[in-house]
């Protein structure tokens, strides 16, 4: 059995900057993933300015492979069933598009920590003063001590069915498919991600440019048919935009997804000894992007268990403390009042918005309310709308709907 201060599950962008934290600090800390590395990950790719800051300031530029082409991204084009586009530029400039089989490689080489790829995790045991992690690597099964433990390892993550197992019933799940096309035309601009604001479209609807093809993208509830729903988006972007594509290459990809806990709250952070991060805890900025909010979380579930050590006090107790400003700034992005009143996102709605004549304003605040009351089956209306109106009075969101 091997002892270490700290194991973190999954080898992704937020065990980077956790064990980034905890590897500076003077903590051993081993990253498990199940997969050889570099492992291929399901992503647009597309890093918003924040989290492409992050990595600057902590691992430093990025290198050519870390990229797909186009390189960078200028910002986000909204589109709407009226045929209403709003571009909108990212405030700090273009943002690097990320190749996520090589960048997270990258991070996870430069944060310090030990990596045993091939291992996956199997379960835990939080025994108070440490945490027994069984795991299988090769294979064969292994076990870690460890006083703390991380759980990076994504929105379907064993750590949190470890720590919640009834937490998976207790969130709406979603199907996320991608499909890849050679290019006969296409309108769009390469410069932009788009995004569809179309309830006959789905849940979550995009397209962009990546190494000479065009993804098509949607999303919606788990059990729905992507063949079907896909074919329904392929044909709306030929005949609304001119996108014109070859049939869909082989190398199509999909994975489950956790929309619903930004939006109302509902994060969930581990307990006792073992602390989750990133998309795994609920973390997801409004246009789908999960990176920044992964960086930045994984940053602080390392640190809170440095300063945890340091003050001697409960590591939950530290990290649910300092999480809280992530908490803030994310679910900030889906509160109506922080949208109509404030800049929450990394790209000026408002400004686009105003920028519009007064039926175009009109007819994409319509759209958007349809495509919102697409989502009333989950009935995440009322709990939107209480978190919005205890933002201003608390300062914050209650952290007393945290798991």
């Amino acid at each position: 059995m091997r002892s270490v201060d700290v194991v973190i599950v999954g080898a992704s962008l937020a065990a980077a900057a956790a064990a980034k934290r905890t590897v500076d600090a003077g903590l051993e800390t081993i990253v498990l993933e199940r997969k050889e590395l570099p492992r291929h990950k399901i992503c647009s790719g597309i890093l918003s300015p924040r989290g492409h800051r992050f990595l600057l300031e902590n691992f430093g530029p990025l290198p050519r492979e870390t990229l797909h082409e186009p390189t960078s991204c200028r910002g986000v084009t909204f589109h709407f069933p009226s045929m209403v586009s709003m571009p909108m530029d990212f405030f700090h400039g273009t943002t690097p598009h990320l190749h996520r089989k090589y960048s997270d490689h990258w991070a996870i080489q430069r944060s310090g920590a030990e990596v045993h790829d091939q291992t996956s995790f199997a379960g835990l045991e939080d025994r108070a003063d440490h945490v027994l992690v069984h795991a299988r690597q090769n294979g064969e099964p292994v076990e870690y001590r460890a006083r703390q433990v991380i759980g990076a390892d994504g929105p379907s993550s064993l750590v949190v069915r470890a720590v919640y197992p009834d937490y998976t019933k207790q969130i709406p799940w979603f199907f996320v498919g991608q499909k890849f096309h050679e290019i006969i035309d296409c309108p769009l601009s390469p410069e932009y991600f788009h995004f569809w604001f179309h309830p006959g479209l789905g849940h979550y609807t995009w397209s962009h440019a990546r190494d000479g093809r065009q993804i098509v993208g949607v999303g919606f509830k788990r059990g729905d048919n992507f063949a079907k729903k896909h074919a329904v988006v392929q044909q709306y972007l030929e005949e609304k935009h001119g996108v014109r594509l070859e049939p869909a290459d082989d190398d199509h990809e999909g994975c489950a997804e956790n929309f619903g806990p930004s939006l109302i709250n509902r994060y969930v952070f581990g307990k006792g000894n073992v602390l989750v991060t990133g998309q795994a805890a609920g973390f997801l900025n409004m246009i789908g992007e999960g990176m920044s909010c992964a960086l930045h979380s994984g940053a602080i579930s390392g640190e809170a268990i440095v300063e945890a050590r340091l003050r001697n006090r409960p590591v939950q107790e530290m990290y649910r403390r300092m999480i809280a400003s992530e908490v803030r700034r994310c679910s900030d992005q889906w509160n109506p009042l922080k949208i109509a009143f404030d800049r929450p996102h990394e790209a000026d709605f408002p400004e686009a918005l105003m920028a519009l004549g007064w039926r175009d304003r009109a007819r994409v605040l319509r759209d958007m309310w349809n495509f919102i009351v697409l989502f009333k089956e989950f009935k995440w209306g009322r709990q939107i709308a209480r978190a919005a109106v205890q933002r201003p009075v608390i300062g914050g969101y209650s952290m007393q709907r945290w798991l």
